[in-house]
């Protein structure tokens, strides 16, 4: 443990009794600092909204998470996304701004109730049947109290400042009866309805999933037969093989025949192809297109065909779904289990029947050896009786894409069934307008133009769930089957007496709405509505959303209708859209691939301040982040460089001074810091305003790293080694208030190491009463002196072409070497002069000289208007460096030679893996810089 000296003050809260301060540790250590400094804020209550604002940015600022499920755990893609969030909120919660940044978590229906059932199945409980629906809502109640707050912590420990006092629960009561006013209120208005459409279809959970759940998987099948081929016969039990192992990827082409001969076609047969043979039990229709001239005659003479196995008679119908260049051009048509074919089916007034039930067993009007049978069972047995029909044509391997419950794992089934649907098309409307008219802002811009496609594509919104485990429905059946939707069973058996004229049994809608419902209602629920609260009247509309791409549909557009529809305003004024995280090869991360990179583990390995420094620093707007461990590693060793750059502060006695001003430095080194801090602070404001978070973090790492660190430092030690005490004690005071305006602007990205640091920055002696996260943004304007600036940064070009020149020439470390400026002017001559001890020392130079021509077999560096040589004779062999470089550029120009024929060839971007071109495109960059330094080594050497 270091030296201790006295303070009066502790970090956070009332002074203790005297005691000593203790010395910063010699190594930084993540894990002994987080969880104290997280425990330091929250008895702080660093974090709650409803601040005096100050500084001049009095607008509230508020943010409302994306709530993660309750049965969540931190991956990835919460890791970048509440960064971003957490970066905004401290950065204006500096500002001085009254910040809320409202958290909770979401029921997650069909996760939650998964996760509790299979709980059940591994205790050996009595399963949610058994149990019936209140002892099972119970048990996950339960679960919600033992494990709901996993991710919660999660959050606290990347460092998420959001107002924890707030935290909600999208089943919490005053959500819930959020949700019931919307519900009800949407009813009566007529946009919320009852419908038969197709929705998708889990037969596992037996329930309607949306979208988002849904996972495409590609298929490919291995079985090829053709009928006719003598040489290789219908083998059924072949087929069984290949379908038990993967039931999709094949295609079959099937016969359906004309009911009658139609002339001017010279067949009586019509071929349609499907993946799904099981669904043609259901067929009402095939398609052709209108302009599809060999089915013309049959278009005419309005053909008919009788559907084998079923013998239904079903007509042929002219529609422009069908392709004339894809298969026969003839589709069959299954309104009641094709999304498309639903839409069809609506156009020519095709029947729809469902053959499937809600576990995907064959059901309805079918023959009777296929009621009962599982979907791919009856798959096998409908392609062979359409062969031992004659009607089977050909069965062929075909790559499609099938959709999987994202859950469950099953194939799910485009299903037609009873269920509750928002008009979104009529609530789209005036979401399209705020839009339009700027209200709402996406960022990047290019976002706009996916929200306004969708919104104007956008079909009913299925709102029903068949599960348990949600918000139940508002509506009660009577005997006859009418709803009547109130906002309790009392309102319900009024409005049923007023229609029956006597008193009945109700009977309520067992389905729960879907997740996205009540999480529509988000930002401004979470605030108190329906009642007309101070929040809401502060903070709503919200500053900013920050969210992924693949959720404007699901989440951000939903949200927009809701809070136009019930608080007559847009919920937020920017919608910020982050990228995906991806590996370094730039490839999903997957639990299948292997690839996934665990955000705790690396908060375990390097910190939580290097996870979200990494992040930020590669959140460029539009760019998928292509994450490395030693990226991680890398910004860990910046928070080092951070560390014993304030242990060397600390050591030297730099000490906050209250009446410091850095307006009235004298020492040029100083006044050059102060006008780089000047900078940087504008640099990083500017670019968080613009939610430029790589800029801001990269801007942040060059001052912090490329000037203060490596520069300033550096320069400074002789004057603190010095014997003017009057320059020493600048030099201290200016040291600590630039450290101090580096942790503040390092804050928002690296909350943890900057916190512990401003607690050991001293000011005279005694702790600051104060905590970082609540200090005052870097505000600065006129420190820029000029005169200073073009002096140390000559210094810093000058030495750092130096250092690359010897690195490029293999010139010995140990070795001192002359440098001549040439041709230098008497300014030039009086800043070399007063720098000669500070650049040799740093160049490690034997002498600087002045001559009006260059020396033969020296290194020329030009810099702006300096030209200087390093006499290189008897330090190296010229000649010999010369080939070597020569042979270098040589090499790898070969091997960029053939990374280009690699790139330009069209069958290797065609079937390479998308990492194998970035690989090579990777590796093209890298010899074209190879190429770019060796050649610039070689001009330095000129005749020599």
């Amino acid at each position: 443990m270091g030296a201790v000296r006295p303070v009066a003050k502790s970090v956070i809260g009332e002074p203790p009794p005297p005691c000593f301060y203790t010395m910063l540790e010699k190594t930084f250590q993540p894990a002994d600092i987080e969880p104290r400094i997280n425990a330091e804020w929250e008895k702080a209550e660093a974090f709650k909204a409803g601040r005096a604002a100050s500084g001049g940015k009095n607008a509230p600022y508020a943010i409302v998470i994306p709530p993660p499920n309750v049965t969540g755990s931190l991956h990835m893609g919460h890791a970048l996304n509440n960064t971003l969030q957490d970066v905004l909120v401290r950065f204006e919660r500096m500002r001085g701004r009254d910040v809320l940044w409202q958290p909770g978590t979401d029921h997650a229906g069909i996760a939650t109730q998964m996760v509790v059932e299979r709980q059940l199945a591994t205790n050996k409980e009595p399963g949610r049947r058994d149990l019936g629906r209140d002892k099972f809502l119970e048990k996950i109640w339960e679960w919600k109290a033992e494990s709901g707050g996993t991710i919660v912590n999660q959050l606290k420990r990347l460092g998420a400042s959001c107002d924890w006092s707030r935290e909600r629960f999208t089943m919490d009561e005053g959500l819930s009866k959020a949700v019931v006013k919307v519900f009800v209120e949407l009813y009566n208005a007529g946009l919320i309805y009852k419908d038969k459409r197709l929705v998708n279809w889990d037969p596992e959970f037996q329930t309607a999933i949306s979208d988002l759940e849904v996972v495409q998987m590609e298929k490919r099948g291995t079985f090829t037969w053709t009928a006719g081929d003598p040489e290789k016969p219908f083998d059924e039990a072949a087929l069984g093989k290949a379908l038990a192992k993967d039931p999709s990827g094949q295609m079959y082409h099937f016969r359906y025949p004309l009911t009658k001969k139609i002339a001017g076609y010279d067949k009586d047969y019509i071929v349609v192809a499907t993946t799904r043979p099981e669904t043609m039990l259901g067929d009402s229709g095939i398609a052709v297109h209108p302009e599809d001239d060999r089915y013309a005659a049959l278009i005419k003479a309005k053909a008919t065909v009788k559907l084998p196995i079923v013998g239904r008679e079903i007509p042929i119908v002219a529609d422009e779904y069908s392709d004339p260049e894809k298969g026969t051009g003839a589709v069959k048509i299954t309104p009641a289990h094709d999304f498309n074919d639903f839409d069809v089916g609506k156009r020519h007034d095709l029947a729809q029947i469902n053959v499937l039930d809600a576990f995907g067993k064959i059901t309805g009007d079918v023959p009777a050896s296929y009621q009962a049978l599982d979907r791919f069972e009856a798959r096998k047995k409908i392609v062979a009786e359409f062969n031992a029909l004659g009607l089977l044509e050909k069965i062929e391997p075909t790559t499609h894409t099938v959709p999987h419950g994202d859950r469950s794992g099953v194939v799910i089934e485009p299903w037609l069934t009873d269920q509750w649907y928002v008009n979104a098309a009529e609530m789209a409307k005036p979401a399209i307008a705020a839009v339009d008219a700027g209200e709402t802002e996406f960022i990047p811009a290019n976002w706009k133009k996916t929200y306004d496609e969708w919104m104007h594509n956008i079909q009913p919104w299925c709102i029903s769930r068949q599960l348990w485990w949600g918000h139940q429905i508002p509506a009660w059946y009577g005997p006859d089957g009418k709803y009547f939707v109130a906002h309790d069973e009392a309102t319900a058996t009024a409005l049923a007496k007023a229609h029956y004229k006597d008193d009945v049994a109700l009977t309520r809608d067992e389905d729960v709405l879907d997740t996205w419902f009540s999480s529509a209602l988000w930002p401004f629920s979470t605030m108190g509505w329906p009642n007309d609260t101070d929040e809401l009247k502060k903070y709503y509309p919200t500053s900013v959303l920050v969210t992924g791409f693949d959720i404007i549909f699901f989440w951000v557009a939903r949200m927009m209708m809701m809070g136009l529809h019930f608080m007559k305003d847009v919920p937020f004024k920017h919608v910020y859209i982050h990228a995906l995280v991806r590996d370094e090869k730039g490839q999903k991360m997957s639990k299948s691939k292997g690839n996934v990179m665990d955000p705790l583990v690396l908060i375990d390995e390097f910190g939580a301040d290097a996870l979200r420094f990494t992040l930020a620093a590669m959140a460029a707007q539009g760019r998928d982040i292509k994450l490395a461990k030693s990226r991680v590693e890398g910004y860990r060793n910046f928070a080092t460089k951070l560390w014993n750059a304030s242990r060397f502060a600390e050591m030297n006695e730099c000490v906050r001074q209250r009446d410091f001003d850095p307006r009235t430095v004298k020492q040029t080194i100083n006044k050059w810091i102060v006008g780089e801090t000047e900078l940087a602070a504008k640099e990083v404001t500017a670019s968080l305003e613009a939610y430029k978070f790589n800029d801001a973090a990269n801007a942040a790492y060059e001052f912090v790293w490329g000037q203060f660190c490596d520069w300033y430092v550096e320069l400074i030690k002789p004057l603190l080694a010095g014997d003017d005490e009057a320059a020493k004690e600048e030099t201290r005071a200016c040291t600590a208030w630039v450290l101090d305006q580096i942790l503040k602007i390092l804050h928002p990205f690296m909350p943890f190491i900057t916190e512990e640091l401003w607690a050991h920055m001293v000011e005279h002696g005694v702790a600051r009463n104060s905590i970082l996260c609540l200090s005052e943004w870097p505000r600065l304007d006129g420190l820029v002196d000029q005169t200073a600036v073009d002096e140390i940064n000559w210094i810093v070009r000058l030495v750092s072409e130096i250092r690359s020149v010897r690195t490029e020439m293999s010139v010995p470390a140990g070795a001192k070497i002359p440098l001549v400026l040439v041709g230098a002017e008497a300014g030039l001559r009086e800043r070399a002069h007063r720098n000669d001890d500070t650049i040799k020392r740093l160049a490690r130079l034997s002498e600087i000289t002045f001559e009006a021509t260059a020396p033969k077999a020296a290194a020329l560096i030009v810099t702006g208007e300096t030209t200087a040589a390093l006499p290189l004779t008897g330090i190296i062999d010229m000649g010999a460096e010369k080939k070597r470089l020569t042979k270098s550029i040589e090499a790898a120009q070969g091997d960029l030679a053939k990374m280009d024929a690699k790139l330009s060839n069209p069958s290797f971007i065609e079937r390479a893996k998308e990492e194998a071109i970035t690989e090579a495109k990777d590796r093209k960059a890298e010899l074209e810089a190879e190429i770019k330094r060796f050649s610039a080594a070689l001009s330095r050497l000129g005749d020599a």
